[in-house]
């Protein structure tokens, strides 16, 4: 599959400190083929775009699927024009809308594409992960608890209800519960006679949410 260079929507204002820097650095970037085309909007000039786009703070940006505020160096987005290519890049994403206590912004992110929930697993298995943004992901997965999207998952699940750390085990374990599919009750069974109490602990409520689901059926 091609990975084209991401478009970039910038909209600026008159007395912007970083917005002169940023849309240099974006000029560098199209100069090297690194993003495709690069739209400057003037904010207080085009009232009506920045209301469509909800800029509410210049420099904004959108680079490709990312939408980006503030201050941004010539090498952060390059960063960011690399995941733009991958899954991977999406986990950052989220992880970064987290961690500047932008759930609402990741919850649309993931709400306009459920594809997006995979990427997220990456940060389920990563215990050093910051706690703000691992509640942050489980949430998220959680909102979609018996939903299609998150029975999508299992297989990925399943593979993390035997990690080696039992926070990813127990995270695992209990959205494995969430999926109210029969498919998930072995894993969970198996959680049950963990070496780890805490992941015994969500196991009993797991085995509870997959028997309630059966029921409501």
């Amino acid at each position: 599959m091609t990975n084209y260079p991401p478009d970039a929507l910038l909209f600026v204002t008159p007395n912007c400190p970083h917005c002169e820097t940023v849309k240099h650095a974006l000029g560098e970037l199209l100069k090297e083929g690194q993003v495709g085309q690069v739209r400057v909007v003037d904010a207080s000039e085009n009232t009506a775009l920045a209301q469509e786009y909800e800029v509410r703070s210049a420099p904004w940006l959108k680079l490709g699927i990312f939408t980006l505020t503030g201050a941004r160096t010539l090498g952060e987005l390059r960063q960011w024009v690399d995941w733009a290519h991958g899954e991977e890049g999406k986990a950052h994403y989220v992880a970064h809308l987290l961690t500047e206590g932008g759930y609402v912004q990741a919850s649309a992110f993931i709400h306009a594409d459920t594809q997006r929930l995979k990427p997220l697993l990456s940060i389920v298995a990563d215990p050093s992960a910051s706690l703000e943004v691992r509640l942050g992901v489980s949430a998220l997965l959680e909102s979609y608890a018996y939903s299609p999207a998150l029975q999508a998952l299992m297989p990925e699940l399943a593979e993390l209800s035997s990690h080696a750390d039992h926070r990813v085990r127990a995270d695992a374990c209990y959205l494995l519960g969430l999926t109210g599919s029969a498919a998930a009750k072995p894993y969970v069974e198996a959680c049950l006679h963990d070496a780890h109490e805490e992941v015994r602990e969500i196991a009993i409520d797991a085995m509870h949410n997959l028997k309630q689901k059966r029921l409501n059926a």
